[in-house]
């Protein structure tokens, strides 16, 4: 084996990202905000089987630690989208998504439970709406059929 190093022709640099759109930012600010109730969530529910009494506490810390993991991927989706990152769309996508079944279980209860489903709701389709927007899109640089740049 040789010791040199071998070197490889440089990777074009991405072309600077344009100004960011608000729609842009509005899905971003969204996307952290589930995250963030993501994390108080699960905080609670970790909190609330460990200090609390609950019926089963193995079940509740479980419950909270896997809300907690589940948070990273709108929070990490928020953070490519405000740095205008093609890859972030689609975790922020597949996140309200997920949220929609969510909210309807939600409007399902019998509880207060209820405005969460709402607001749950509208949130989700409000991300959607604005990341499907081709302004969004746009300055993700996501161009063309199935989200490839054309190639002429």
């Amino acid at each position: 084996m040789s010791t040199e190093r071998k070197t490889t022709p440089e990777a074009p640099e991405p072309a600077a990202p344009g100004p960011r759109p608000g729609r842009l930012t509005a899905a971003a600010a969204l996307s952290a905000l589930e995250g963030l109730a993501l994390v108080a969530g699960g905080v609670y529910m970790l909190v609330m089987g460990l200090a609390g009494s609950p019926d089963d506490p193995r079940q509740a810390e479980t419950g909270g630690i896997t809300l907690i993991v589940l948070a990273l991927l709108p929070l990490l989706a928020a953070r490519g989208l405000l740095r205008q990152r093609r890859w972030s769309r689609g975790p922020a996508i597949i996140t309200q998504i997920m949220a929609l079944p969510v909210a309807w279980q939600l409007l399902q209860a019998d509880s207060a439970a209820i405005p969460a489903g709402i607001a749950l709701a509208v949130v989700a389709i409000a991300s959607l709406v604005l990341l499907v927007h081709p302004a969004t899109t746009e300055a993700l640089g996501i161009r063309g059929h199935g989200g490839v740049q054309d190639q002429k």
